[in-house]
């Protein structure tokens, strides 16, 4: 008994470093789809995969609590994938991304 209390409290600490994220996704025209990742404790990405035959400008909004949003602007093109990273002043609570993709002019 000792022994699986040991373990349990030895798998706490891992436990903590996950973090919620949820993505708001609006992707009209193109077929782009996401991976969500918590990188490290101040720091989230997404994976952005294009699976159709148009290139995507995407606009990626990171939200963290009560800092100013991250905002990054990337293009994908056709087939290929992106990972779009934010890093944040405090731990991250909760991530919120906002996700919105269109087909580049």
């Amino acid at each position: 008994m000792n022994r699986i209390c040991c373990v349990v409290l030895a798998m706490l600490p891992t436990a903590a470093l996950a973090y919620p994220i949820e993505v708001q996704k609006s992707t009209p025209g193109v077929q782009v789809d996401y991976r969500s990742h918590d990188t490290y404790h101040d720091t989230g990405s997404l994976t952005l995969d294009n699976y159709g035959q148009v290139d995507a400008r995407c606009r990626v909004e990171f939200i963290n609590g009560p800092e100013a949003p991250r905002v990054r602007r990337v293009e994908v093109k056709a087939g290929q994938s992106l990972n779009v990273v934010s890093k944040f002043n405090r731990s991250i609570i909760k991530l919120r991304v906002k996700l919105e993709c269109e087909p580049a002019a």
